[in-house]
């Protein structure tokens, strides 16, 4: 018989693996678009569509009421750091390889099993903690530190936003494991597509018309920066389908992190990997360079030892103690 923790665990997995994948289309969506729309109209409009259906998500686990909340300033804090998180991984999505950005963001995996320490108390031992710092030295490896400016295909700045995206996410799946306590995961994703519709029309209150951007080289800048213009013909099925990943992210991530260990559903978020390198060979003809396999190897290897660690772990806290007769 399996224990109520088990299948709370067994169910978050579920709920991991559809979101990542549902991330990885939503990736490809956005580099496919990132060359004729401003990231922050397709945050907005991918947000806007989001938002409903998690609001038809909100009608199925209680309606209205489940939106109240006690918390508002640190829903409002965990909205803005999934913002930060999107916002600097898709701006590298610009100019980077679908690949390259995807194995740098798994930094937060990694992050997540550090961060948890101190944020929620939880234990990890010197196995794990060896196992993060593999994973952290992977992820220098795909930096090539040794290597000049034009052998690079974007800036070492470009290179460091998907690592400052990973922190960000981690501290916000962090939050997500603290709030999930009180709220409901289509709650969670409610608040999300809020804050990014706020943060995305004040873009374009600022920069919707494209001045900031004019002149610049930097892929990602423009991508940032550039002036809204009017979806055309096969885009808005291709925006379309945007909205409906991000309502299933926002949501099955919420539910994964709330109703198990951040320790036991970060690893299976590797999964992203391979299928970026899929999306990235399919659609824009693009594989890693040696040291970007080298890191996706390190990076893999370590969430994967650090998870089956974990398992082992619940697995004898399960059993409990062992009982003289």
């Amino acid at each position: 018989m399996t224990t109520v923790a088990e299948n709370k665990s067994g169910l978050a997995i579920l709920f991991i693996l559809f979101g990542v994948l549902a991330i990885s289309v939503n990736d490809m969506l956005i580099k496919q678009l990132s060359g004729q729309y401003p990231l922050h109209e397709l945050v907005f409009l991918r947000s806007v569509l989001g938002l409903a259906f998690s609001v038809f998500l909100v009608q199925m686990e209680g309606g209205w009421r489940i939106l109240k909340t006690r918390q508002p300033v640190l829903h409002a804090i965990r909205g803005l750091l999934i913002v930060a998180a999107n916002m600097s991984y898709f701006a590298a999505l610009a100019a980077l390889p679908l690949a390259d950005a995807t194995a740098l963001f798994f930094a937060a995996p990694l992050l997540i099993t550090l961060l948890s320490i101190p944020i929620l108390g939880e234990k990890v031992g010197i196995l794990r903690m060896t196992a993060v710092l593999v994973g952290f030295c992977g992820v220098i490896l795909m930096q090539r530190p040794w290597a000049g400016a034009d052998t690079l295909e974007a800036s070492r700045l470009v290179l460091l936003l998907p690592v400052f995206a990973a922190l960000m996410y981690a501290l916000n799946q962090l939050m997500t494991r603290k709030l999930g306590v009180s709220s409901k995961a289509s709650a969670l994703s409610v608040y999300i597509h809020m804050s990014f519709i706020v943060v995305s029309l004040g873009f374009y209150l600022v920069a919707g018309d494209g001045r900031f951007a004019a002149g610049t080289e930097n892929a990602s800048v423009e991508f940032l920066l550039r002036a809204w213009i009017w979806p055309v013909g096969i885009d808005w099925w291709f925006i379309l389908g945007m909205g409906a990943n991000a309502a299933i992210i926002g949501y099955c991530l919420s539910q994964a992190y709330r109703i198990a260990d951040a320790a036991t559903v970060a690893p299976f978020e590797y999964v992203g990997l391979p299928l970026a390198v899929f999306w990235g060979w399919l659609i824009f003809a693009q594989l890693p360079v040696w040291e970007v396999w080298a890191g996706i190897a390190l990076i893999l290897g370590s969430g994967l030892f650090v998870f089956l660690r974990e398992q082992q772990k619940a697995r004898v806290v399960a059993r409990g103690p062992i009982k003289r007769q």
